[in-house]
This record gives C-alpha cells, sequence and structure tokens, in this order.
C-alpha cells in the first residue's frame, strides 16, 4: 500500500506589527486577534518593511507625497527620500518570499509601505487616499495571483472565508519551497517563520543502500 507523503505546510506573510512586534514608528505594534489566529491553519512569515529597509525603531513617520517624479515614500519632517532604498528592499524580500512558497499575505492597512488601497497621498492640491503602499505594490506586481488582504478586512467573516479559502487554493498548486530559499530566508528578520512552526524535516521516501560486496 503507497503511503500518503505529509501534507505541504501553506505560508503565509504578515505584516510584523500585526503579530506584536514592536517595530512601529513610534515602538508600538497593532496586533491583531484575527491574524494570530490565522496561525493555527498557516505558518506566519513576519515582515516589516521600514525597519528591513534600514529605517529603525523608533523613527520619524513617513508619508507617500506626490511630485513631478511621481509618488515618493518621504519622511516629511527632515525630506529624506527613502523611495529608492524600499523599492530595492522590496524586490529582494518578494525574491525572499517566492523561495519561501507563501500562499497569501494579510498586509497592515493605512501604510505607507503596506497599505493595499485608499493610503493617503499629499500633494501640491491637498491629500487624496488614492495610494498604494510600495512594497504591498511591489508584492502584488510581481505576484499578481497571490491572495492579499488588510487586516482589518479579517473582521468580517466573508472576507476572511474568501482569504483563507484562496490561500488554500493556491497553496495547492504552489511549489513546495527549495532547501536553497528557506536557508536564504533564515538571515533576515522578515524570513523567519512565528516561532513553533518552523519548516518541519520530511522522510524523503528512499531506502539506504546496501554496501556493496568485493568480487574475489
Amino acid at each position: 500500500m503507497a503511503r500518503r507523503s505529509p501534507p505541504r505546510e501553506i505560508r503565509i506573510g504578515v505584516s510584523a506589527c500585526l503579530l506584536g512586534e514592536r517595530v512601529r514608528w513610534d515602538g508600538g505594534h497593532e496586533r491583531s486577534a484575527a491574524v494570530a489566529a490565522l496561525g493555527r491553519r498557516f505558518a506566519l512569515v513576519p515582515v516589516c518593511p521600514e525597519v528591513e529597509a534600514g529605517l529603525g525603531v523608533p523613527r520619524p513617520p513617513i508619508r507617500l507625497e506626490r511630485r513631478r517624479s511621481g509618488v515618493r515614500l518621504v519622511d516629511p519632517a527632515s525630506g529624506a527620500d527613502h523611495t529608492a532604498a524600499m523599492r530595492r528592499w522590496a524586490r529582494s524580500q518578494v525574491a525572499v518570499l517566492r523561495r519561501l512558497g507563501i500562499a497569501g499575505f494579510v498586509f497592515k492597512e493605512r501604510s505607507p509601505s503596506c497599505g493595499l488601497e485608499r493610503i493617503e497621498v499629499t500633494g501640491a492640491r491637498g491629500a487624496r487616499r488614492d495610494g498604494t503602499g510600495l512594497f504591498a505594490a511591489t508584492l502584488r506586481a510581481a505576484m499578481p495571483r497571490l491572495p492579499l488582504v488588510e487586516a482589518e478586512r479579517l473582521s468580517d467573516a466573508a472576507a476572511r472565508r474568501r482569504f483563507v479559502e484562496g490561500v488554500l487554493a493556491y497553496g495547492r498548486k504552489g511549489t513546495r519551497p527549495s532547501p536553497k530559499g528557506v536557508a536564504a530566508a533564515g538571515e533576515p528578520p522578515s524570513s523567519r517563520l512565528v516561532p513553533g512552526r518552523g519548516p518541519r524535516q520530511r522522510p524523503t521516501g528512499r531506502a539506504p543502500r546496501a554496501p556493496r560486496r568485493r568480487r574475489r
């Protein structure tokens, strides 16, 4: 009788502040019980774009600004422009998440780096809520079929069910993450799995080779 292979662990990315990590600009967090509950079904991969792009904690608040060169991510107090650094980090992080084989991502809403929609963009004619966080935009462009949701939407039962179903469907179609991807992802904080839900050792299914006999 053929043995069934163990089910593949399904992983989803999560904005780290939603898991209680103190990575917000003021050193606080935005722990979400709805997001934490997803950890009972999936392995959660915490990601904080602003910390991992080098902005530190605490840090001055940043925002999206509409300029002649396009939408920029800036510190309005100092005028420092973090757009290039964030986009560079975001591209490398997407590659890490691909190797980990994530099947979905939960973003912190209203964030200039993580918000999916209606993010405030300040311009010469005032502010408009028509932006997308830079990391969220990069991930969505690179993996357009990946299920994405903002954390506050998970309080709605129908939206939560749609997201979970999408993750399960994507996970079934996804590929098993490579050992190289897991190893590489172990280096930055963004790629660690929530404690207790790390990669599992799986049997190879190969029988050991018998030693060869020497001919006399």
